[in-house]
């Protein structure tokens, strides 16, 4: 869809970045693993004394100003694996131009618990919902702000580890790791994505 769409599909004021928070929709997902780059969207609105309001576009959305640019910050409230369809109407909302504009924060099985990593577009690690975006934005290459969630214990399901909510030491690592992303996601604004990655990844 991007190159393709014409200035005048834009239906509101054009944003310099959309943050999209992954995760499911509901108390039975609030807290949970999966639901990671969800809360890093409530604190980057919270920080700008908003907070995410319901929309036409599946997504509660606030447009915030960070660093004199106008972010619009969302959580799809469609389930993880049809999140791309909240997003795609978000695009032709905020005039997003380019897929790199796009930053898609989300739990990552890959990274330990607690590590956050940034990534210019790159595959999609089997995760449903950059599946669901990669099929309704027809691209993936999307900015992603990864957060490790680490692999589950012994023989653990993968989708009964990433919908529970985690222990008091992995929830400790993960509080810390929320906030660190809602500040890459203002080094991004502020820096660039490449000085951000730089800066970001090479920590621990």
């Amino acid at each position: 869809m991007f190159g393709r769409r014409k200035a005048e599909e834009r239906t509101g004021t054009p944003a310099d970045l959309l943050v999209v928070g992954l995760g499911n929709p509901g108390d039975k997902y609030d807290g949970t693993r999966h639901n990671v780059g969800a809360k890093v969207v409530e604190v980057l609105a919270e920080r700008a004394h908003e907070r995410l309001k319901p929309t036409k576009h599946a997504a509660l959305v606030a447009d915030v100003r960070i660093a004199g640019h106008l972010v619009a910050v969302a959580f799809p409230s469609t389930f993880m694996n049809d999140s791309g369809r909240a997003v795609r109407d978000l695009v032709r909302r905020y005039g997003i131009e380019d897929a790199a504009s796009i930053l898609v924060v989300h739990d990552d099985l890959d990274l330990d618990v607690g590590r956050i990593k940034l990534k210019a577009g790159g595959g999609l690690a089997g995760h449903n919902g950059l599946k669901s975006l990669k099929q309704h934005l027809h691209t993936q290459d999307f900015t992603r702000l990864r957060i490790g969630i680490g692999r589950p214990p012994g023989r653990q399901p993968v989708v009964d580890y990433v919908l529970r909510r985690p222990g008091k030491a992995d929830r400790v690592e993960l509080d810390i790791a929320i906030q660190r992303a809602a500040d890459a996601v203002e080094q991004v604004l502020v820096h660039g994505v490449d000085a951000a990655m730089n800066d970001i990844n090479s920590d621990r």
